[in-house]
């Protein structure tokens, strides 16, 4: 077959392909290939171009054996492993006829695989600590202390804490699931975003008083409203306010804001900023990246000191996601953290 018309098949397909003769050598491949492998591979041998064991192993039993043969192929771009699966299979085009060598990429399917890994071992491990706890307690409680008023009450004590702690964890592994399946659907309903600030804020008025809070509004007294789901957006405000308050310390002041933007950059248009300050420590640089990952806290044994499931940044993530809007995270240590959450103003469909 003509090169060209050869060249002309290759490059029509939507993969990384080349064509290996039976003398061994490279006859033609498509851009996409030049790009993953490298250019002027015409006419080298193929175990010169790729030098990776497994591919070179899949492309001889082709040869030897006919069939179709896979193997993986690693690849590094960057900062960034890029891992293909290596489609193998005789081919006969004329008078061109050997081996044609595909290259699908499947780096997504790694890491959603891994994401799935790592989320089974965190959830187990956050279930494991708490539930070895509350076995040796019982077994604590119906041996040697089985007549032990003050060390029952003690750790009878101990154990509600831990239980409700998995229930928190629970529950907030439920509310993420139910976020992520909705993230595609754009909520329509009209929310009145001050007004669900002040319903979040009411729902933590035993926590604002036990920590002797000072909260200080900064609302405008107008109606503002976007198209929203008011339960997600009331969750959101809710760990948001829940954080300031269990990590900015006691007998501090919170200050809440809710203002309209004529125009914000990263949405494109209008918009209204809720904001979050507190005057805690604050959070070194090198972890606000990571803040809305599962899991992820700055100070784990703190964290779970006061209750925290590591999972309240990522739900107010997806329900953002959801919303098209965004949470803006700025913090310097010794001087306190904001944390902004921006929501697109579109229309409200006549409501």
């Amino acid at each position: 077959m003509d090169q060209t018309i050869l060249k002309s098949l290759l490059d029509a397909m939507p993969l990384p392909a080349l064509l290996i003769a039976r003398n061994r050598r490279i006859s033609s491949s498509n851009n996409r290939a030049l790009e993953l492998i490298g250019h002027e591979m015409s006419g080298r041998h193929f175990t010169t171009a790729l030098r990776q064991p497994a591919i070179l192993e899949a492309i001889e039993s082709c040869f030897s054996d006919g069939g179709q043969k896979k193997a993986r192929y690693l690849s590094t771009e960057g900062a960034q492993d890029t891992v293909y699966v290596v489609y193998c299979r005789n081919v006969d085009i004329g008078a061109e006829d050997g081996v044609l060598v595909s290259f699908e990429d499947i780096t997504h399917l790694e890491q959603a695989d891994q994401i799935r890994r790592d989320f089974v071992a965190n959830v187990s491990h956050e279930l494991r600590t708490p539930l070895t706890s509350i076995l040796g307690f019982i077994e604590t409680l119906a041996g040697p202390a089985s007549d032990d008023a003050k060390v029952t009450a003690r750790f009878l004590n101990i154990m509600h804490k831990e239980t409700r702690r998995m229930e928190r964890l629970v529950n907030d592994l439920l509310s993420l699931g139910r976020v992520e399946a909705q993230e595609r659907v754009r909520p329509n309903d009209v929310v009145d975003i001050e007004k669900c600030v002040e319903l979040a804020l009411s729902t933590l008025d035993t926590l604002i008083e036990d920590g002797q809070i000072n909260v200080i509004r900064e609302f405008t007294g107008n109606a503002m409203q976007v198209l929203g789901d008011e339960d997600q957006l009331q969750q959101v405000f809710i760990n948001l306010v829940e954080n300031a308050v269990k990590y900015g310390g006691k007998r501090r002041k919170i200050y809440i804001s809710v203002a309209p933007l004529n125009y914000e950059p990263v949405l494109a248009g209008s918009a209204i900023c809720i904001s979050v300050r507190d005057e805690g420590p604050g959070i070194e640089q090198v972890h606000i990246p990571r803040l809305t990952e599962r899991f992820y806290r700055v100070d784990t044994h703190r964290s779970r000191e006061m209750g925290g499931t590591g999972l309240g940044l990522a739900i107010a993530k997806h329900v953002l996601n959801r919303h098209r809007g965004v949470l803006q995270i700025e913090s310097a240590v010794g001087k306190g953290s904001e944390f902004r959450v921006k929501l697109p103003v579109g229309k409200m469909n006549g409501k």
